[in-house]
């Protein structure tokens, strides 16, 4: 399904971006990989069949259009970028908050505002945003960015609300740990911990399903899935040492 397809992955430098972009260009996609570092992404590119770069920061939402409009129209488009400081409320950081929420959050934004458009007018695309099971509930430690991902991910379960009739495909894709240059900052020990490239793969499986909402690993993505139904006190103690 993705041979031959316009895939823009937005976050594409490192990390799950990296093993995403490396996955679908041996599906057959074309690759236009976007994320701020042109250095990384075309040392990316050059191991890749089929893959352009185009670099700009998701904070800018003038970078963002100028980068569309170089682009042109896709087929699919995958936000991945994202940013993480560990942060309790006693240690609030504003500029830290803030940064997450720009990149997590309204650089998500920024990039559908610039592909929305066009997939509607088309009645054809597929958005795909990846979110984390730290969206689901308030986690302990995660000021800044369980907020921010909570609110990609409401955006997601908006636009398929409104979209889900028509030939443009949402969906939301929510993984847990991930070794990466972020969770490296972290202290505590993260359950089902995956690298890179097994969250590719989990990835890849989700974008070839009809269904809206991927939350993964198994059993751990379990707990997270149920959080509206854990009562509150329980939900905490569960996660009292993180």
């Amino acid at each position: 399904m993705f041979a031959g397809k316009k895939y823009w992955l937005v976050g594409a430098s490192e990390g799950l971006g990296e093993a995403l972009a490396q996955k679908l260009a041996g599906e057959g996609a074309h690759l236009v990989l976007s994320a701020r570092s042109e250095t990384k992404l075309a040392a990316l590119a050059a191991t890749l069949t089929d893959a352009s770069i185009v670099a700009f920061d998701v904070t800018d939402p003038v970078a963002v259009a100028k980068a569309a409009a170089e682009i042109g129209p896709v087929d699919g488009m995958v936000y991945l970028a994202g940013y993480y400081d560990p942060m309790k409320a006693q240690s609030w950081n504003t500029d830290a908050v803030q940064q997450m929420t720009a990149v997590n959050f309204t650089g998500a934004l920024n990039v559908l505002g610039a592909v929305v458009p066009d997939f509607v007018a088309r009645d054809a695309g597929h958005i795909v945003l990846i979110g984390s099971l730290a969206g689901y509930r308030g986690l302990p430690g995660s000021i800044g960015y369980g907020a921010s991902k909570a609110a990609l991910m409401h955006m997601g379960e908006t636009l398929y609300a409104d979209l889900h009739k028509t030939g443009v495909k949402v969906q939301n894709i929510n993984p847990g740990f991930i070794a990466t240059r972020l969770t490296a900052k972290n202290s505590f020990d993260m359950p089902q911990i995956m690298s890179p490239e097994v969250a590719a793969e989990h990835v890849l499986r989700a974008m070839r399903a009809s269904r809206f909402e991927t939350a993964f690993p198994k059993p751990f993505a379990w707990l997270f899935s149920l959080a509206g139904f854990t009562p509150r006190a329980l939900w905490l103690k569960l996660f009292s040492k993180v």
